[in-house]
Parts: C-alpha cells; sequence; structure tokens
C-alpha cells in the first residue's frame, strides 16, 4: 500500500504542475469549457480498452486526441467558438461512455482509483508531464500573442492554427494521464481551477504560470493523501482541496485589495 501510494504521488505531482501550468494558457484563453469537457470524451475510450482488454491509456488518448483535430478543424471551417463545439459533443461521448465501461470499472473510470496506479503509470505520467511542460514552455509565447493579437501573430511568421492544435495535443496527453488520479468526470478541474486561483493573486504572467502549476500540485498531492487517509475515491477530495486553493486565494486578494 505504501508502494502504491508513493506511485500515485508521484502521479499526482507531475500530472498537477502540467495540468496547471497548461491551464493558465487555457483560461488565458477563455477556453476552460474545453479542458473540462474534452475530459468526458476520454471515456468511451477507456471503455474500449477495458472490453478490448489493452491499456485503457490509450483508447483515452486516441478519443481526446481525434476529438480534439475535429474540434479544431470545425471552429477553422465553421469560425464557432471551442465552446460551442464542445459543447454539443461531450454529453454524447460521456453517455456512450457510461453505457460501454463494464459496471465494475465505472466508479474508477469516472472518479479515479489510487490503488490501480503502479510503477508503469508513474514513468509514463513523469514523462508525459514533462514534455507538455517543455513544449509548453516553448509555444507559450506564441499563444498568448495570437490571444492578444492573431492578426499581429501571423505577421510575426506565427502559424496560429497549428500552435492551437499542437496546445490541444498537450492537453489531451495531460487530461489522459490525470485520469488515474481523478477520473473521467473530474480531471477537467485540474486544468481549470488552479488556474484560476492563481489568476486571482496574479499581477504578472511570470507569477502566474507558477502559481498555477504550484497551486495544480498542491491541489492533486493533498487530495491523493486525503484519499489515502479516508479511505475515499481520489477525484472528488482532488477537487475538494483545490477549491479550498482557490477560496484561499480569493480572500488573499480581497485582503491585499489587489486591483482589478
Amino acid at each position: 500500500m505504501a508502494e502504491t501510494l508513493f506511485f500515485s504521488l508521484i502521479v499526482g505531482l507531475f500530472v498537477g504542475f502540467s495540468a496547471g501550468y497548461l491551464g493558465s494558457i487555457m483560461v488565458l484563453e477563455k477556453m476552460a469549457l474545453v479542458g473540462d469537457a474534452l475530459s468526458h470524451v476520454a471515456l468511451p475510450g477507456l471503455a474500449l480498452g477495458l472490453l478490448m482488454g489493452f491499456n485503457p491509456f490509450f483508447g483515452a488518448f486516441a478519443f481526446l486526441f481525434t476529438s480534439a483535430v475535429i474540434i479544431w478543424h470545425l471552429g477553422r471551417v465553421t469560425k464557432l467558438s471551442f465552446e460551442t463545439l464542445v459543447g454539443t459533443v461531450f454529453t454524447l461521448a460521456l453517455a456512450i461512455g457510461i453505457l460501454l465501461v463494464p459496471e465494475p470499472e465505472l466508479l474508477e473510470a469516472l472518479f479515479g482509483d489510487i490503488t490501480s496506479v503502479g510503477l508503469t503509470d508513474a514513468v509514463v505520467a513523469v514523462a508525459i508531464s514533462i514534455i507538455v511542460v517543455l513544449v509548453s514552455r516553448l509555444i507559450y509565447k506564441k499563444i498568448v500573442l495570437g490571444l492578444i493579437s492573431e492578426e499581429l501573430a501571423i505577421s510575426k511568421g506565427i502559424n496560429v492554427a497549428q500552435t492551437n492544435l499542437l496546445y490541444l495535443l498537450l492537453v489531451s496527453l495531460t487530461v489522459a494521464i490525470g485520469i488515474k488520479i481523478t477520473g473521467t468526470l473530474l480531471v477537467g478541474f485540474l486544468v481549470v481551477t488552479p488556474a484560476a486561483a492563481a489568476r486571482t493573486i496574479s499581477t504578472n504572467l511570470s507569477r502566474y504560470f507558477r502559481l498555477s502549476s504550484i497551486f495544480g500540485v498542491a491541489s492533486s498531492v493533498s487530495g491523493i493523501l486525503l484519499s489515502n487517509y479516508l479511505n475515499f475515491l481520489p477525484g472528488p477530495l482532488v477537487v475538494l482541496s483545490g477549491v479550498v486553493v482557490f477560496i484561499v486565494a480569493v480572500m488573499v486578494r480581497w485582503l491585499k485589495g489587489l486591483p482589478t
């Protein structure tokens, strides 16, 4: 049990860090719904992995990335917002996934299970998280510039569409590896709430990105420790821990009287 907890904490540490970092960009781009909804899209992929006997991570990632590409392409063709497009598909994916996932594994798929985390999960989570953070650091200036002015970014030689697609790939990877901890129903929280808390008390972008990652780690690690101590599913406790972080951030902002 101690070994499983150790591996779970490693996964939570790295996934929380990368999710918080990616989420800081997502909140800036006002795409919070996208991160949450993409997590639900993973459920049918998990179901196929469980039913067909292959690693559910690969099924989850396949569905996540395929959905991200479809949404990205439709956004370019129709000029509709990401939120609108994601809102039309995520509930369908969630319903199909619930129907397909075998009942014994349904709670684990929806809310996570630290007792199933092993060495392989930890190694994969560490490797992917490091790649996600490094690539994110390379493209975040391009994303921010595109957020400020897409025309200016294009004039600087930045392919905004390809950059956004790469970003969605990174989000898909992070959501897929985070499912072990929080489950498909709640993993989108890790990409949104820590960043929202950081945004509340940050006065510059550097501090904002840094705090987003720190808050992501604090939420996931404290939730996992509580889950181990209370013998509850980890997903809801990670969410509750993150909500506490957000409330504290709001109180700090109020006490310091930070400008809006």
